[in-house]
């Protein structure tokens, strides 16, 4: 999946914040396990108690995300990639919900801090609902392209995203408050708003070839056959069930927070087959999520 050339992705909002690190080539790729890399890349879950630390910086000041004004730049640069795809779902989502506003987009470059914790290569993108923003490391998709190829691809990146901005979504129209944690478990409500989130994440991924610029020029290309094949993967990798066998413990189900493997690709395909109006994941029985 790619951007067209042409499509004006400039104008947005994004800052980048930290003091800058580089990914070096052990820490977590040293252990050649990539259900630990996806599980924080896609979780935001700080597993810098088993994984040895990875480079990082000080908090840093803010800046523009700079040059990333054309199709051609989100498709040469993951951090432009994000900022361009963050102005297409903002598009979408203000189709979709009455008094939808934008999430604040953080590049994270090497760490920082947020009322939610420390942003870092450590910890994995994530939504902070009290500041209403998105914050991701890219260097986790060099990373992970450098050492697990496709899985890094476009594609799973916007995935990445698009799921965090499903977590904004539920927070300002008022999921997150209806449905508070309750715990962890196959039905509890934390399992349920991560398959939400994946399920906003297809919709999305289902419609974004139909969005234009202000000149009418699509955003992006319609994703490949294997794009989706990769994002739907990505969906499957970290299902709590895998996590749980790929670090060799027992699959244990009441200490699920995400979902298994089978539920997360099902509604993220969800989503993508039927639209943002099939991911009510609260009104499923627990034995149908």
């Amino acid at each position: 999946m790619t951007f067209n050339q042409n499509a004006s992705v400039g104008g947005s909002s994004a800052r980048r914040r930290g003091a800058g690190a580089a990914v070096a080539g052990g820490g977590i790729a040293g252990l050649g396990a990539i259900a630990v890399l996806l599980f924080q890349l896609f979780t935001g879950t700080d597993i810098s108690s088993i994984v040895p630390a990875l480079p990082q910086a000080g908090g840093g000041g803010e800046t523009e995300i700079a040059n990333c004004e054309t199709g051609a730049d989100a498709n040469a640069r993951d951090d432009c990639r994000l900022v361009a795809g963050a102005e297409v779902l903002n598009d979408y989502w203000q189709t979709k919900m009455q008094g939808y506003r934008a999430p604040q987009l953080i590049i994270v470059d090497g760490s920082t801090q947020s009322q939610c914790g420390t942003a870092s290569n450590q910890t994995g993108p994530f939504y902070c609902p009290p500041e209403e923003a998105v914050y991701i490391d890219p260097t986790f998709f060099a990373l992970m392209r450098e050492r697990f190829d496709a899985t890094a691809g476009p594609l799973a990146q916007l995935y990445v995203l698009a799921h965090e901005y499903g977590h904004h979504v539920q927070n300002i129209g008022g999921i997150m408050q209806q449905y508070p944690n309750n715990g962890s478990g196959p039905e509890s409500n934390g399992v349920r708003m991560e398959l939400q989130a994946d399920c906003f994440a297809g919709a999305w991924v289902g419609e974004m070839t139909e969005q234009v610029d202000d000149n009418g020029v699509p955003y992006l290309e319609p994703p490949t056959q294997q794009q989706i094949a990769d994002a739907i993967n990505a969906a499957q990798t970290v299902g709590d069930d895998h996590i749980q066998e790929q670090s060799g413990a027992f699959i244990n189900p009441e200490t699920w927070t995400h979902g298994s493997s089978e539920q997360r690709q099902r509604w993220f395909e969800t989503g993508y087959q039927s639209g943002w109006s099939a991911c009510d994941t609260f009104g499923i029985p627990g034995g149908s999520l």
